[in-house]
């Protein structure tokens, strides 16, 4: 009797541990492959969407920076502030886009936000010490640009070109009807979700504005925002 039931538990215990058969593993398999073919172009569309608002946000941080170093300088920007009272105008004059942002170190905290998520072609700095230079910046700095002035274009994306030509490092002077068209060229080698609105059609960039704010304007937007700032002529700084 011991061993029949001994027997009856082996039977039990084995018919509840049966292996999947070859077709229930297929359907399974199937069921996998089909439920991720659903959610993974979801999930890359919402990796797209966190890189277009970090850009964003990062560009925010900036303009807050300018704007907290300015109050304590002044009511006047690096740019306006020459070296030897602690400011960037002149190296920034000559092109140097990373004076600006190391006099203003403490304000931004960290340099990993002067990066675009997009910017393949640049790696953040760890810090703002030495080795910090305009290769771990991708963005732009209007040379202008005066709180006073809230219209004036204070930084931006740094990936569009002029008359066809990316832009260089270096100082740039736009016109009001500069033919301006944003380009990936600086950052990557072809079009990406950051850089291309499908809903519109167009390349797009990012800039930021002396009031604290962030437009992701087109090509022909960042001409009306140029010419909004009521100046002929803006200068850039870019990286």
């Amino acid at each position: 009797m011991l061993a029949m039931k001994t027997d009856m538990k082996t039977q039990r215990t084995t018919r509840g541990s049966r292996a999947l058969t070859l077709t229930e593993l297929l359907v399974v398999v199937c069921v996998l492959a089909v439920a991720a073919a659903l959610l993974l172009p979801a999930l890359a569309a919402a990796k797209h969407k966190s890189s277009r608002i970090n850009c964003v946000i990062n560009l925010k941080q900036v303009g807050l920076a300018f704007r907290i170093w300015e109050g304590d300088n002044g009511d006047k920007y690096p740019t306006q502030v020459s070296v030897t009272n602690g400011g960037a105008m002149e190296l920034a004059a000559a092109g140097d886009v990373s004076a600006i942002f190391r006099v203003m170190s403490n304000e931004l905290a960290t340099p990993k936000i002067l990066i675009c998520p997009w910017d393949t072609n640049r790696t953040a700095a760890t810090d703002f010490a030495g080795g910090f230079n305009n290769s771990h910046i991708s963005y732009f700095v209007g040379l202008d640009a005066k709180d006073k002035y809230p219209q004036m274009i204070l930084s931006g994306d740094d990936h569009f070109t002029v008359r066809d030509v990316p832009v260089k490092s270096g100082l740039l002077e736009l016109s009001t009807n500069s033919p301006i068209v944003w380009s990936p060229g600086r950052h990557v080698d072809s079009y990406k979700p950051h850089f291309w609105s499908k809903t519109q059609n167009k390349p797009f960039g990012n800039i930021g504005l002396a009031d604290g704010s962030v437009q992701t304007t087109t090509a022909l937007a960042f001409q009306s925002a140029l010419a909004n700032t009521g100046f002929a002529t803006n200068r850039l700084v870019i990286p």
